[in-house]
């Protein structure tokens, strides 16, 4: 004898977003906004810039104009492009001492090559950065077979460097600049792209375009590719990287290449647009470049950050250098204005990443 079975009646389909917490959604997002590195300096841009422009003393109140941003963009321009690069490297936990000077010896070595050797402004572009490329691989393979400190490795770097820009330029022209001559063959159009403006009449000038589409590029490389997650891996815990197959050393290689490369960039735009360069261009810069990534929310110790926050910390420094002139302050309180900023970027960054992690739980 068979017992027939009763059939169940299936449950109704759960409506869309029943049965979850409207609130739980919210903290997601909360908690997303959180960990993103460039959270407190976006808040702190916003903050100096109101400071900033509450307190600009020009006729019109140029800071807040198109005119203004004209001036703290190209400020901003040269320290973006430099910090976006120690920014990727830094997240890689390494650091570069030899960055700023670094600007320095591109453009001397670009005007030496065009000025005494007649090279066409091309062919000597591609030589510095070639160079550039070669200082880079030289730094990354030092830190990497000796196992010393990149600072130690990268400060030796800086002193070489700043001895031979000041002494090859005064044995070659009894004088501590080398000109570059707007006659030589590409000059124009090199000038053009590299050290030209764009949005007449107020002539931002290219560096900033550079900057952007840099920063664009990082921020893909960081987010969206493979050696993105070879950087963080490296720089959160090397062994654990190679461990895994994470090529350690390329990695970190390419990041010093990636740093003094876009120095030689930054270098090679100084010269073109003031027609030469001086042998103590960049010395002392490295340590802007450091403050915009920090500020921007890289960790020293690494694993952590962004180049987009490396970026808005670069205009940070911009609105301070150019507000502070606006203002009619005493320039010589700029650098304790930085030093200000610079504490209080990470506090507020240490304060945003634990809110992030008790969220979390």
């Amino acid at each position: 004898m068979s017992v027939a079975s009763t059939p169940v009646p299936a449950q109704a389909p759960r409506a869309k977003g029943a049965g979850t917490d409207e609130r739980v959604g919210g903290v997601r997002l909360v908690v997303r906004l959180l960990q993103r590195p460039e959270l407190g300096a976006l808040l702190g841009a916003v903050a100096v810039y109101i400071l900033f422009a509450s307190v600009d003393s020009t006729p019109g109140h140029r800071f807040s104009s198109i005119a203004g941003m004209q001036n703290w963009t190209d400020a901003a321009s040269s320290y973006g492009i430099m910090a976006v690069a120690v920014a990727m490297l830094m997240i890689g936990g390494e650091f570069d001492l030899s960055a700023g000077v670094m600007t320095g010896t591109s453009g001397l070595l670009l005007g030496m090559l065009i000025t005494r050797y007649q090279l066409n402004v091309w062919l000597g572009i591609v030589i510095v950065l070639a160079f550039a490329a070669a200082i880079g691989v030289m730094n990354g393979l030092l830190v990497i077979r000796t196992k010393l400190p990149s600072f130690i490795i990268t400060l030796a770097t800086f002193f070489v460097l700043r001895g031979m820009n000041v002494g090859v330029t005064l044995l070659l022209t009894n004088t501590v600049r080398f000109d570059v001559s707007d006659n030589a063959p590409g000059f124009d159009s090199a000038q053009t792209i590299l050290g030209g403006t764009f949005l007449a009449p107020y002539n931002f000038q290219d560096a900033v375009l550079w900057w952007i589409a840099l920063t664009v590029v990082a921020t893909w490389i960081l987010n969206r590719t493979t050696f993105g997650n070879w950087i963080y891996a490296v720089g959160g815990d090397s062994n654990a990287a190679r461990a895994v197959g994470v090529p350690v050393a390329r990695t970190k290689v390419l990041l010093f290449m990636g740093t003094a490369m876009s120095a030689a960039l930054v270098g090679i735009m100084v010269a073109l647009r003031y027609k030469g360069i001086q042998s103590g261009q960049g010395v002392g810069q490295e340590f802007f470049y450091i403050i915009a990534a920090v500020v921007g929310g890289c960790l020293l110790t690494g694993g952590y950050g962004s180049a987009i926050g490396a970026s808005i910390g670069a205009l940070i420094i911009g609105f301070a250098q150019i507000g502070i002139i606006f203002a009619n302050w005493d320039p010589n309180w700029y650098y304790t204005f930085l030093g200000v900023i610079l504490f209080l970027a990470v506090g507020v960054n240490t304060l945003v990443r634990r809110r992030a992690a008790s969220a979390r739980r």
